[in-house]
């Protein structure tokens, strides 16, 4: 695997990008007006800020993690559902600003899981057919990778 995944709900892009170049030393690699984008090398963290207009509890949006090759993405899919886990798949989708390949897994408590290759990247934060990360059980306006 390439990096751990972490996806965060915010109120203030402009407060949490300074507060999260203080805390990781770095700048995000991608910044939108409503996303931002760190990727750490070590630890392989891609973390990202995912804003709303109001949060409340825990601020996690989703897990996942990012894969360095297409058949890497089938690999762990074919691995989770041989263990009898449901992957919910979005192949070719544009999310988050990038086209990727992805699958979803559920833990016991509703945690999503998200693996995912990117393909390229893209002006275009998501396309209307895709849930682009909203969890399956959720009905509130989505959060992205």
């Amino acid at each position: 695997m390439k990096y751990v995944h972490v996806g965060i709900n915010v109120t203030s892009l402009e407060k949490s990008v300074d507060f999260y170049q203080k805390v990781f030393g770095v700048e995000p690699v991608k910044v939108k007006t409503d996303y931002a984008k760190f990727l750490l090398e070590s630890p392989g963290l891609n973390f990202t800020l995912n804003v709303r207009d109001e949060v409340h509890g825990n601020q996690v949006s989703h897990f996942g993690f990012q894969v360095a090759s297409p058949e890497e993405i089938l690999a762990h899919k074919e691995r989770l559902e041989k263990e009898g886990f449901f992957a919910r798949e979005e192949m070719d989708t544009t999310c988050c600003y990038a086209v990727q390949d992805k699958f979803w897994v559920t833990d016991p408590d509703g945690n999503e899981w998200e693996f995912f290759y990117t393909k390229s990247d893209s002006d275009t934060h998501k396309m209307e057919s895709t849930t682009c990360c909203v969890p399956s059980n959720s009905v509130a306006s989505s959060s992205c990778c």
